[in-house]
């Protein structure tokens, strides 16, 4: 991995990608949620741990079901959206480290009261949903994660009786440039950041 991305890849993951608001009207296939999965799930996490669950909500039945958690301000962009992503973790992530830390008993380190595997399971999600997010720009869709909406509401609708929660929302779709508003700043490395 010694290559340098062109200026063009760069621009298209970072540099003048945006959050989308608004959404062409094209639909994005199940081949191509798959091919996001497909390489999303090259990120690192810690000990490979693979927290995330993703549940692609796509269909008018699943929009509906999703509705009564959005709040007001993500209400109508996320229903016109062609998928939405809820973006979860499973809190018994580590009954599947056998399998993918198998050079040691990775498991071990995480069995016990299960809000002792939250803050891993949380942080580790959170990766796994950025690199969805670039996942989805390196395939030409537009991104728009959120937090504007009731957890409990997506957890009863979505992942009741198991081990899974929801952490945020990505609304996916080829995006509409008319539904961008201006460019944001950013801080500079100075404020932001410091080597030492």
């Amino acid at each position: 991995m010694s290559d340098v991305l062109n200026d063009n890849a760069l621009d298209q993951l970072f540099r003048t990608a945006r959050t989308q608001n608004t959404y062409q009207d094209r639909p994005i296939e199940d081949a191509q949620l798959r091919a996001l999965y497909d390489l999303l799930k090259w990120g690192p996490t810690s000990a490979n741990m693979s927290p995330a669950r993703f549940v692609f909500v796509k269909s008018p039945a699943a929009k509906e079901k999703l509705r009564p958690a959005l709040s007001e301000g993500n209400l109508a962009k996320t229903m016109a959206a062609p998928v939405t992503v809820i973006v979860a973790y499973d809190e018994d992530f580590h009954e599947k480290l056998p399998y993918l830390f198998p050079h040691t008993d990775a498991k071990a380190w995480f069995d016990g009261p299960r809000e002792n595997r939250h803050d891993a399971a949380f942080r580790n999600s959170s990766l796994q949903g950025a690199y969805l997010i670039l996942a989805a720009r390196s395939l030409g869709l537009g991104a728009g994660p959120m937090s504007g909406f009731d957890n409990a509401k997506v957890d009863a609708a979505f992942f009741a009786g198991t081990t899974v929660k929801s952490n945020f929302l990505v609304n996916l779709g080829y995006g509409d440039s008319a539904g961008l508003f201006p460019r944001s700043p950013r801080l500079s490395f100075d404020e932001a950041a410091r080597i030492e």
